[in-house]
């Protein structure tokens, strides 16, 4: 006997003010779902997750849930008040005895359980949500952005987390690769209605694109009828009056029908404006050092970025990787080292805190009165890449309606101020683009879109992000700020460099020997006489050979060095980057396996 869903919500209508957000909706999740809950900005995800929660009430319908099954909803603004730690709110509910769960939610999230929640931040207040949902462990988690303000390390632990859990879980997040790892369906809002398809987020653009092309051909075979119906009403309808008016009248349900149809919302109209061409050197940095409250940012920092340049910041939060940026920008004095910046440089900031952002003023206001927009003698008019333009029209370019010129910022969703802070940025011209947390509440297809454009810019792209996707589409260098004054220059974006981490870690018992003559002068010399006591025939043979191994490899790794040395090879051949920087994490650890093996040898013959 098939058991009864955790959640049933049927025929669900709800509005708010105007048109309905949702009409005559019904879904089910069952036990051992695993659902992406997807749709653009706007389109009625957290208020859809909201109603199954029962925390809004729709106009009409039912919501079902089976007596003793536990419903765990992520709040996005929990309330405090009466408690004096975030670990005391997030405890509430647990059994005595259990308290051990929060803790281990908060090490994973990385939050800390003492701190008062009137000086916590929204970010740390958010993971105590997560946490406190995390240790309940309801049948049912409803999980809204869940990864926001997380770093990569505590994606890694929630994502582990959610993978070997019992419980279904409902998912809204931008991240692709936490979905893509973590979902088997895929609810889809779109224009009020819900698909349902029983594959993960892994197939939904495909599948989004496939409803998309076939309602595109049934509205044009819809045009066609009703262009092929109204010629026939002019041409004949005077002499067959009375006999065709059923034909009128189905003419006229057909223009009913291609009126109701809603439109699909369209993408921001986006655009990057290009300053003039930077130095060939943009920014170099010689032996910068910083600490803060005894905790150490960087030491002995070497950088030399160069036009054209993608370049990703990644490590935990609170490691430093704005202070680093900050540094490299001027904007933050090193205590030791220096910094040069190339020519002609036009820097334009996507801040995450969104700082740059009143939230008492109006989006007219944040436009209008932006000193890099404002047009002389106008309050109607914005500056765009040097030319003017009415503000309600360029706010419409970014998908907000004229209705939203006069709100307040503070009114905007999180995914709305991100594109009122991208049309403020994207109205600059720039030749050096700093992203600072950019994909932060982002839909998926603006973020499409913000990677296409970063893929087409010719200035130089700062990038501090915890998306993996987003690094790996974006960064072709990863500096990795792992603590302790400790960061580190990869290839690649994050694929690359986990995997260069993990074949550095990787023992090799035989390290290839390509082609190649340079020497290396850092590579371990042989001692005059390497056969010693203690060594088997062949690993006396094996230490002979090893000098010429890594003089070999070294040599290999400085001919990739200078390809990789050209700014252009990224955006002029994409393949062959790819295959130069593969390359380049084949070599490099290789060569540490060879020196190591070398070391442990000679170690071994000289007992």
């Amino acid at each position: 006997m098939a058991r009864a869903p955790l959640l049933q919500l049927t025929d669900i209508s709800l509005t708010f003010g105007g048109d309905p957000v949702f009409d005559g909706l019904s879904l089910a999740v069952q036990q051992g779902d695993r659902v992406a809950l997807v749709g653009r900005n706007g389109s009625g995800k957290s208020t859809l997750m909201k109603v199954m929660a029962g925390l809004v009430e729709p106009d009409r319908g039912i919501r079902a849930v089976p007596p003793a099954t536990s419903v765990g909803y992520m709040e996005q603004d929990p309330d405090f008040s009466g408690y004096a730690t975030l670990g005391e709110w997030a405890a509430q509910n647990l059994d005595i005895g259990e308290e051990y769960k929060l803790d281990v939610a908060a090490e994973g999230l990385k939050f800390d359980p003492e701190r008062d929640p009137a000086t916590a931040s929204g970010g740390e207040r958010r993971r105590a949500a997560l946490a406190r949902l995390m240790a309940e462990a309801p049948e049912l988690m409803l999980l809204d952005e869940p990864t926001n303000h997380l770093d990569i390390e505590a994606i890694a632990w929630l994502e582990a987390e959610l993978k070997q859990t019992r419980a279904a879980f409902v998912l809204i997040s931008h991240d692709r690769a936490f979905l893509k790892a973590l979902t088997r369906a895929t609810l889809w809002i779109d224009r009020g209605a819900v698909r349902r398809q029983e594959t993960g987020f892994d197939g939904f653009e495909a599948w989004r694109d496939k409803v998309w092309e076939d309602e595109d051909v049934a509205r044009h075979k819809l045009d066609r009828k009703i262009k092929s119906e109204a010629r026939w009403a002019v041409e004949g309808i005077s002499a067959r009056r009375k006999r065709n008016q059923g034909r009128v009248r189905a003419l006229q349900d057909l223009r009913a029908e291609r009126a109701n149809q809603i439109r699909r919302q369209g993408t921001a109209a986006m655009a990057l404006g290009e300053g003039p061409t930077s130095g060939k050197k943009v920014v170099e940095a010689f032996g910068l050092s910083k600490e803060y409250a005894g905790k150490r940012i960087v030491e002995n920092f070497d950088l030399t970025v160069m036009r054209g340049d993608r370049i990703a910041f990644v490590g935990p939060n609170g490691v430093g990787k704005t202070t680093l940026i900050k540094m490299l920008l001027g904007e933050v004095e090193p205590d030791e080292g220096r910094i040069k910046h190339g020519t002609n440089l036009e820097i334009a900031v996507f801040d995450q805190a969104r700082a740059r952002l009143d939230p008492e003023a109006t989006l007219w206001d944040s436009l209008t009165n932006d000193p890099t927009m404002a047009v002389s003698g106008s309050s109607d008019q914005v500056m765009v890449r040097g030319t003017p333009k009415h503000v309600v029209g360029y706010l419409k370019e970014f998908l907000f309606d004229e209705g939203q010129a006069r709100a307040p910022v503070k009114s905007l969703s999180g995914g709305e101020k991100a594109r009122l802070l991208l049309a403020r940025i994207m109205a600059q011209t720039s030749n050096v683009l700093v992203l600072d947390e950019p994909t932060n509440d982002l839909d998926i297809e603006t973020l499409d879109l913000l990677q296409d454009l970063l893929g087409d810019y010719d200035g130089t792209v700062l990038l501090v992000s915890h998306d993996r996707d987003f690094l790996d589409r974006v960064a072709s260098t990863t500096i990795a700020m792992e603590g302790d004054g400790q960061a580190v220059l990869y290839a690649g974006g994050w694929s690359d460099y986990q995997s260069q981490r993990r074949n550095a870690a990787e023992p090799v018992t035989h390290a290839p020997a390509p082609r190649g003559s340079a020497p290396v002068p850092s590579a371990p010399k042989p001692k005059a006489e390497p056969r010693k006591a203690g060594l088997s025939f062949t690993e006396k043979h094996r230490l002979e050979e090893l000098p010429k191994v890594i003089e070999r490899l070294g040599q290999e790794i400085e001919k990739l060095e200078q390809l990789l040395g050209d700014p252009e090879l990224f955006t002029r051949e994409p393949v062959k980057f790819r295959k130069a920087t593969e390359a380049m994490a084949e070599r490099q650890a290789a060569l540490d396996a060879a020196e190591t093996e070398w070391l442990e040898l000679e170690e071994k013959a000289s007992v």
